[in-house]
């Protein structure tokens, strides 16, 4: 059985994604979580966003953005050789 690829997502783009696919702007976005809207663009160029920042976030677009990485982590551990098990 040939393994899938396994790679990260840019958790930054993805907003920007959904705020798009929401009609929202990062100035709504940034007052829903708190943050200068400059800091928080700064914050969306990047792959990472630090977890409690990615909260806010996701409960301010009403969607789970960590299901990337644990959709990471599982494909991760899936693809990993069974010969690693102590």
């Amino acid at each position: 059985m040939k393994n899938k690829p396994v790679t990260k997502v840019d958790i930054g783009l993805a907003v920007r994604q959904k705020l798009d696919e929401q009609g929202s702007k990062i100035a709504w976005l940034a007052r829903k979580v708190n943050c200068d809207p400059g800091n928080l663009h700064k914050h969306l160029q990047k792959e990472y966003i630090y977890p409690e920042l990615l909260e806010k976030i996701s409960i301010a677009l009403n969607f789970d953005f960590f299901i990337y990485h644990s959709n990471y982590i599982r494909q991760t551990i899936d693809n990993k050789p069974n010969n690693d098990m102590m």
